[in-house]
């Protein structure tokens, strides 16, 4: 298994993100979240959402660094990649 992470470069909540994936499967995945501490609401459908302060513990547990856009491919090419849920579309409104 690899392990994969992008750069902090998503902002949200007052700081930034990355994104740690797996190129093998979820329970692998969900494993190496919880040893570098992720809690299991860190997970967004088909990778954790990592902190900035949490990026080097990643990196120290063996998640390679990689940009954002190899990320999506290594994730699509693993057949792991989950689309992203859409709000339904709104009714029209009536005459």
């Amino acid at each position: 298994m690899t392990l994969y992470i992008d750069p902090p470069n998503w902002p949200g909540h007052g700081r930034m993100w990355s994104h740690l994936i797996s190129d093998t499967s979820f329970d692998e995945l969900h494993a190496a979240a919880a040893a570098i501490g992720a809690p299991p609401r860190a997970f967004d459908g088909d990778h954790y959402d990592i902190p900035s302060h949490r990026y080097a513990d990643a990196v120290a547990a063996g998640a390679v660094e990689v940009g954002s856009k190899e990320l999506v491919r290594l994730l699509t090419a693993a057949g792991l990649r989950r689309p992203k849920r859409r709000p339904a579309p709104r009714p029209a409104p009536r005459p």
